[in-house]
């Protein structure tokens, strides 16, 4: 029957992936690759210059400065003279003589500087006639800092030199002084580092009018770095006390020591032979 043998048209075969869009996708991926690269290269680059950033700040703004300590002045008070066996003035036995120093801490820092107690020393002809103790404080950043620090001048030592009655009778008085001052410098609880400012200063007195006539300071800074906040651990340390000797004449038997009377340290001689 003419129905039956009527053929039924095939279905239409799916269409297979031309060569078109193989390409698109080989584009699209080489574009994520191009993306992908520009982008590590701009995080790269953002790091460098951060990193480079930070030595730059860690060299300059967050170098850590010494503290510059400098002696503005010095006056001396209560100086009374009186008329000595030469009739040259020299000062009254038992007067207290006073010398104030006028001390400037400059802090150069971006962080503040906290130091402890300073510890001023005065020298008359390598002999100590004068000892003081300034409290601690703080030097904020980048200021200056102002301080009178007063010694009390031991008179006795000084009337016993036998250098005194040349240099009064110049109207002259030379002496000098060792101060001290640390502490330590924080910058953001990261950089810390300890320092220790030291001062010698020489100068001339004018006894008639009381006013220094030349005046020479040196300073010194050393200093520690370290993480902890406290501060630096103490170091076994001798001090040595002059003795004053009356009588001139010495006889070289009183010299010598004996060796088995040498003190010692932890079991070991303080002068080893």
């Amino acid at each position: 029957m003419v129905g039956r043998d009527q053929v039924r048209p095939l279905a239409p075969a799916a269409d297979a992936p031309g060569s078109d869009d193989g390409e698109a996708t080989s584009q699209l991926k080489q574009v994520k690759r191009k993306k992908f690269i520009k982008c590590c290269g701009c995080i790269a680059a953002i790091i460098i210059i951060l990193a480079v950033i930070i030595v730059i700040l860690i060299f300059t703004v967050f170098r850590v400065k010494d503290p510059i300590i400098k002696m503005k002045g010095v006056s001396i008070t209560n100086l009374e003279l009186i008329n000595g066996t030469s009739t040259v003035p020299i000062p009254r036995p038992g007067s207290n003589i006073s010398l104030i120093a006028d001390v400037s801490v400059k802090n150069p820092n971006i962080a503040s500087f906290k130091y402890r107690n300073t510890t001023t020393t005065l020298y008359y002809h390598d002999t100590i006639v004068g000892d003081a103790r300034g409290p601690g404080g703080s030097a904020k950043a980048r200021r200056t800092m102002r301080m009178n620090i007063t010694v009390n001048i031991m008179t006795d030592r000084l009337l016993s030199n036998p250098n005194l009655i040349t240099d009064v009778g110049s109207r002259t008085l030379t002496l000098s002084s060792y101060s001290r001052i640390g502490g330590r410098v924080n910058m953001l609880s990261i950089i810390k580092r300890h320092v220790t400012v030291k001062m010698n200063c020489t100068f001339t007195v004018n006894i008639t009018s009381q006013a220094i006539q030349e005046q020479k300071c040196k300073r010194k800074a050393e200093h520690l770095s370290g993480t902890n906040s406290g501060a630096p651990q103490p170091v076994a340390a001798v001090t040595i006390i002059p003795l004053e000797i009356t009588d001139s004449k010495i006889l070289k038997s009183d010299l010598e020591l004996d060796k088995a009377k040498v003190a010692t340290i932890n079991g070991s001689p303080l002068f080893p032979s």
